[in-house]
C-alpha cells in the first residue's frame, strides 16, 4: 500500500536527543483514515517526541515522517505550521490553554488560524454553535462556556483542551496523556467521546499514555 494512503506513514526513523546517547528508533508505523493507535509507554520512553515529530516541531535524523501524504521534513517552518493548523487538532499533555481567553474562546481557537477549520465549523452550524456542542459533548455544560479557563478545574481543562482539538474536523487527532487529570469514571466517558467525535468526522487518532487502562 502506498504511503500516500495513510494519515500517517513512519519509515525508518531515527531521532537522538541533544547530548544524549539514547535513540528513538521506530522501523515502521503506519495509521490510516479513521483508524485509532494507542502507544503505551512508561514516562522518558519517547512517546512525547514521537508524537513532536509527527506534528513537525521536531525533525527526524534520519528516515521519514509522512501525513497526509505529505513529507514534513521537505516543508520549511511556515509550511509545517500551516499544515499543522489546517489538518491537526492536538490535545497537549500541559493542555496550553489560553487563561484570557474565555472557555468557548479556546476551543474556537484553530479557526483563527486556519481558514480549512473555519469553513468545517462554519458549516456545521457556525463556529460558536459547534464549539458549544463539542463542549457538550465533553460535559462542559453552557454555564461554563463564557468563564475564564483558568477557573475551571484542571479535569475541566483537560475536556477543553480536548473539544478543542477537535474543533473544525482535522484529518488527524494527536493526544498526549490526554486523560492524565481524569479519574476512572470521568476518563471511560471522555475516551468514548473522544472516541465518538473522531469516528464521526472520520478522524484518525493518535494516542500516546503511560495507563494501560486508557486505551
Amino acid at each position: 500500500m502506498s504511503i500516500s494512503t495513510f494519515t500517517v506513514a513512519i519509515e525508518c526513523l531515527r531521532y537522538a536527543w541533544p547530548g544524549a546517547g539514547e535513540v528513538l528508533a521506530v522501523d515502521s508505523l503506519t495509521l490510516g483514515a479513521g483508524e485509532r493507535l494507542f502507544i503505551k509507554g512508561a514516562s522518558g520512553s519517547g512517546k512525547s517526541t514521537l508524537l513532536s515529530l509527527v506534528v513537525g516541531i521536531l525533525q527526524a535524523d534520519s528516515g521519514s515522517v509522512s501525513v497526509l501524504g505529505q513529507n514534513l521534513a521537505k516543508m520549511n517552518g511556515r509550511d509545517r505550521d500551516r499544515f499543522r493548523a489546517d489538518h491537526m487538532g492536538v490535545i497537549f499533555q500541559q493542555f496550553n490553554l489560553l487563561s484570557y481567553l474565555s472557555v468557548v474562546e479556546n476551543v474556537m481557537l484553530p479557526c483563527r488560524f486556519s481558514h480549512r477549520r473555519r469553513a468545517n465549523a462554519e458549516g456545521k452550524g457556525g463556529m460558536e454553535t459547534e464549539a458549544r456542542r463539542l463542549l457538550e459533548h465533553l460535559d462542559i455544560g453552557p454555564s461554563l462556556c463564557r468563564r475564564p479557563v483558568s477557573e475551571l478545574s484542571v479535569g475541566q481543562q483537560q475536556r477543553v483542551a480536548a473539544a478543542r482539538a477537535l474543533m473544525g474536523s482535522p484529518e488527524l487527532v494527536i493526544a498526549d496523556e490526554p486523560t492524565s487529570a481524569l479519574d476512572a469514571n470521568r476518563r471511560n466517558d471522555f475516551l468514548r467521546l473522544l472516541f465518538q467525535e473522531c469516528g464521526e468526522g472520520n478522524a484518525s487518532l493518535l494516542f500516546v499514555s503511560h495507563d494501560h487502562q486508557a486505551k
